[in-house]
């Protein structure tokens, strides 16, 4: 038995008071006032979490929520040109893809992700710090599985409450589901950019292939998309794509995933397949065609494929041959212009609304309304012939003045006696106007409308100059009649709807069989056009083979046009300025006579 040592007196003393003292610390330490102040911040910051998880949306709600139906539009060759709406795809498991795939994300957006709990502090302090110290948001620290929850259940508002309620859900989806399904979530919901969601999406949409399939730069790349989509994605910009690529790269190597020789390698990789085949330009003709797909089919929940007659090649090339010509010709005062060609039934084959659409959406082609000048006087024309005119049959051009007006010749002279096809050919405007004089108005006005022409025609007697307003795509409607010998033509681009599971809703019925104008006088009229090109005004449009068409210039070079056709395309092309401003000495036989033989000169190649 071992003796305990007996404490002094004084030690004894001495412990007592040390413990008076401890008690009065503790006595002061928990007062009243000292509880108070600890429990209000805690009470208001339990009542506040009670109150973001009151209000927080339906889960079943959300999950169940319906989603904007995606249209994608493609070409007559099978090549897509743009989609609208929320595109997805069929759903893909983790382990239906490569392990680099996984690695890249998880590398780039969560390290962390398989050992945290849905919140990761290490992540969050380190942003919180770079943020402080920034004195903005430069950098985020949510997890995946946040990720997953504000994707499926909230918005992207930065407020206090939605943090909160991000973090809560998070918490139960760690709960209710494993890491591998969480991560399924995220691969198949996130945005990643041009209208696309989920990793499926994204790899059709930007490399033409499955998600199954991609390479690891590739995968890199929308790795790197998931901080700014829009931003980042290869068709905005590829160079700030692989520039971002690389930092994923760098993090994989970093983590341990990739080698640096890997990584070398990736960095030279090719995008996409051995050819990109998606339609480069179009967005114009693309936005008309899915107005034109929801007068159709109206208010829908199911993704559709529009089958369209835009000529891939034809429409790259009037978009390249429009936009160098304008610039070239900037110096005279011409900043834009419009493209529509069609086939000889109405088919579009190709649509240029504008030369520059980051800037401006307006259709040009079909939205602006311009005077046609004498790319019109083909409609008085037409009308004498059906009024028994003959082409070699004679008109006067000579000076003449109805009520205050007094037109004159651009050339400024009077040619006298000259015949019709010689009126034609030289765009007389004195000529043009005795003959419309001669022949009824109405019955040109009747003859435009029937061939094409939709907006208001005045009956007045500038009308033959076309001093009214049109559309490009009426202008070419129009002369589609002259160039299939007669019959009605409605211009139409979509030739096939199906639903995402291939069920036809919605086909183009096409009715060849309406002739609006005889064919002979289609045939003088076309022969009459031909000369324009050949001997006449339009002699910068001159092909290695038989072509028809008409000049057009307006006052003060406002407007200026060329409209024409060979037997198998007809091509409008109008080049002026959005503000109205006049340009500098551009007629009809300049510039859009030169740009219409370019675009269509190979057509026969």
């Amino acid at each position: 038995m071992v003796k305990t040592k007996k404490k002094s007196k004084t030690t004894r003393k001495k412990e007592s008071k040390q413990r008076v003292k401890n008690r009065r610390r503790k006595q002061k330490f928990f007062s009243p006032l000292v509880i108070t102040l600890f429990l209000i911040p805690l009470a208001f910051l339990m009542l506040y979490v009670g109150y973001c998880y009151i209000t927080m949306p339906d889960i079943e709600e959300a999950i169940s929520r319906t989603r904007q139906p995606s249209t994608t539009i493609v070409a007559e060759n099978g090549n897509e040109i743009q989609s609208f709406g929320q595109v997805y795809s069929e759903l893909i498991r983790t382990e239906e893809l490569p392990q680099y795939v996984i690695d890249a994300i998880v590398s780039t957006e969560d390290r962390r992700f398989y050992s945290h709990f849905g919140f990761d502090i290490i992540s969050f302090s380190r942003a919180m710090l770079t943020n402080l110290f920034a004195g903005r948001y430069a950098q985020g620290g949510s997890t995946i599985t946040q990720q997953v929850a504000k994707n499926l259940f909230l918005t992207s508002q930065k407020t206090i409450r939605r943090k909160v309620q991000e973090l809560l859900l998070a918490f139960w989806l760690e709960h209710k589901f494993t890491k591998e399904q969480i991560l399924t979530l995220y691969l198949n919901r996130v945005y990643l950019g041009a209208g696309t969601y989920g990793i499926e999406a994204a790899a059709q949409k930007y490399f033409q292939k499955s998600s199954r399939d991609l390479n690891l730069m590739e995968a890199a790349i929308i790795a790197g998309m998931l901080k700014a989509p829009s931003r980042y994605n290869p068709i905005a910009s590829e160079e700030k794509a692989r520039a971002r690529a690389a930092v994923v790269l760098q993090n994989m190597v970093d983590n341990n995933k990739i080698s640096e020789e890997e990584r070398d390698e990736a960095l030279k990789m090719r995008l996409g397949p051995e050819k990109f085949y998606k339609v480069q330009g179009a967005k114009h003709f693309a936005d008309w065609v899915y107005r034109e797909t929801n007068d159709i089919l109206g208010e829908r929940d199911s993704d559709v494929f529009v089958y369209t007659t835009l000529d891939q090649e034809l429409q790259q090339r009037a978009e390249a041959v429009l936009n160098k010509m304008v610039k070239a010709y900037a110096n005279r005062n011409v900043t834009n212009g419009a493209v529509v060609i069609l086939d000889r039934f109405g088919a579009i084959k190709a649509m240029v609304g504008g030369i520059d659409y980051e800037k401006s959406q307006f259709n040009r082609a079909t939205q602006a309304l311009r005077q046609p000048g004498s790319a019109f006087k083909p409609f008085v024309y037409l009308t004498a012939l059906q009024e028994g005119y003959e082409p070699d049959d004679t008109i006067e051009d000579v000076p003449l003045t109805i009520g205050n007006w007094k037109p004159e010749n651009y050339d400024r002279k009077y040619h006298g006696t000259v015949t019709l096809d010689e009126a034609l050919s030289k765009s007389l405007n004195l000529a043009t106007i005795n003959l419309a004089e001669k022949i009824s108005r109405r019955k040109i006005i009747r003859n435009a409308r029937r061939l094409g022409i939709t907006t208001p025609i005045s009956n007045s007697p500038s009308l033959s100059l076309g001093s009214f307003e049109v559309k490009v795509i009426d202008m070419a409607t129009a002369y589609s009649v002259f160039a299939n010998g007669g019959y009605a033509t409605w211009p139409h681009a979509i030739r096939e709807i199906y639903t995402r599971d291939g069920y036809q809703i919605y086909v183009h019925e096409a009715d060849y069989e309406n002739r609006i104008i005889d064919k002979k006088d289609a045939k003088k009229l076309t022969k009459m056009l031909e000369n324009v090109i050949e001997k006449g005004t339009g002699r910068a449009a001159r092909l290695p083979f038989l072509a028809a068409g008409k000049t057009g210039t307006t006052q003060d070079y406002r407007d200026a046009w060329f409209v024409g056709y060979s037997d198998e395309l007809i091509c409008a092309v109008w080049v002026g300025n959005d503000d109205n401003s006049p340009m500098k000495g551009i007629t009809g036989g300049t510039l859009p006579a030169k740009i219409w033989k370019e675009i269509m000169a190979p057509t026969r190649q």
